[in-house]
């Protein structure tokens, strides 16, 4: 099975974007060679999901979210001091910001083989660590 941590911009994507980039991001998660993909994310994706919709009073946006977030199918990452340190390590090798290294790092923590983002100012690779795909694309 592919673990597949998903940073917010991939979840906004599934719930938010035009029909054609939802379209993407599900084909995306559908089994490829054989492999499902399981989804993961952090208290950190949540955090950073329902900002907007509260800020804007969306009421049924955010209840979307909290229904994604509470899917019995989702894994959660938990973000343990340990998941801190290597995102200090992360930031200061590749001199990301403190979000993302927080986002990799659990996703390396939880023995993800990938991250997805929109983000092209991440490193492409970590080594052989994790592979990052940026989405859509």
């Amino acid at each position: 099975m592919r673990q597949v941590y998903v940073d917010s911009c991939i979840v906004i994507y599934l719930l938010e974007a035009p029909p054609e980039i939802r379209e993407a991001v599900r084909d995306a998660l559908r089994p490829w060679e054989g492999q499902p993909a399981q989804v993961y994310v952090s208290a950190l994706t949540r955090l950073e999901c329902r900002v907007r919709p509260l800020r804007e009073n969306s009421l049924e946006l955010l209840a979307a979210y909290d229904r994604f977030f509470g899917s019995r199918d989702l894994r959660r990452c938990r973000l343990t001091s340990a998941v801190y340190d290597l995102a200090t390590d992360l930031r200061a090798e590749h001199g990301i910001k403190t979000p993302d290294a927080l986002h990799l790092a659990a996703a390396l923590d939880s023995g993800c083989s990938e991250f997805w983002t929109n983000d092209l100012r991440l490193p492409t690779t970590l080594g052989e660590r994790i592979r990052i795909r940026v989405l859509p694309g």
